[in-house]
């Protein structure tokens, strides 16, 4: 085939922890992610020679600054395609929101050339190649609900959550990862996350499980930074959420319910609160 359309999903964190920074500046984590079913859409095209990036978003670059351009360089380069490759994104995952919407975007523009052009690649190895573009790519080449580690690349598979509803919410603000990393005090972080309590539970079938032990030590630096992340997630414990979490670096939120009824009622008093900018109601993927 001469085209390919794929979807590129949004993912979540359940927990994250930072063990420690390392002596190369990037920081040793923990945490479970989880796929979510809000999604970009990618369209791959054959095309003489060159990459060519297109994105009906008006925020994001098209040239080689964008990780769908990088992910497609990293695998005519690696795979010697002598083809080129026109790529459109459709975007619909928030920007700058701790939802690995720019991993996800390159992992699907790896997964699409390996399809478009028959190259016949394992999973393993594109995850392999693909952290040179960042940590959060292998994972969103793996997908579904996975413990993360190392740099965020050292990954095992889990069986899926349990399912529930997820109402996701982003305020009208962009957070740079890089600037929550560079003022978090790695040494100075005086409760961990039970990241193991959550892969147990995970495997024992037990959403309370997960929501008894839901933290994100990345929230220290970005809620002091910007105060509605944390007015959105006591908005959504009040609305009925089971448990809220900021997803990643922020600014998005979520929260977890149990019922579609109350999800639905949140999302509509949310909308009207005016608290987000993009929400979105969904479940696990």
């Amino acid at each position: 085939m001469d085209s390919f359309q794929l979807k590129a999903y949004a993912k979540i964190n359940l927990g994250l922890d930072v063990v420690k920074k390392l002596p190369n500046g990037y920081h040793q984590v923990k945490m479970v992610m989880q796929t979510v079913g809000i999604y970009d859409e990618l369209t791959l095209e054959k095309a003489e020679d060159g990459i060519t990036v297109t994105t009906d978003s008006g925020e994001l670059p098209t040239d080689e600054n964008n990780l769908i351009y990088k992910a497609a360089r990293l695998m005519r380069e690696t795979y010697h395609i002598k083809e080129g490759v026109k790529i459109h994104l459709q975007k619909n995952i928030p920007i700058a929101a701790g939802m690995a919407g720019g991993s996800t975007d390159a992992a699907a523009a790896m997964k699409g050339m390996n399809l478009l052009f028959g190259l016949e690649i394992p999973t393993s190895e594109l995850m392999r190649i693909s952290v040179a573009i960042g940590a959060d790519v292998p994972y969103c080449i793996l997908g579904g609900t996975a413990l993360a580690e190392g740099i965020g690349e050292k990954l095992t598979p889990l069986i899926p959550a349990p399912s529930c509803f997820v109402l996701v919410a982003k305020p009208d603000i962009n957070v740079s990862t890089k600037y929550v990393y560079e003022h978090l005090d790695a040494t100075g972080i005086l409760s961990h996350p039970d990241i193991d309590g959550i892969v147990t539970a995970i495997g024992n079938g037990s959403l309370q499980g997960i929501l008894d032990r839901m933290e994100n030590v990345l929230e220290s630096v970005t809620i002091p930074a910007y105060p509605i992340i944390d007015t959105i997630k006591e908005r959504m414990l009040e609305l009925g959420a089971a448990g809220s979490l900021m997803s990643g670096s922020g600014p998005t939120v979520f929260g977890i319910f149990l019922n579609k009824a109350t999800a639905e009622a949140a999302f509509e008093q949310l909308k009207d609160d005016g608290v987000a900018k993009q929400l979105f109601m969904t479940t696990f993927v």
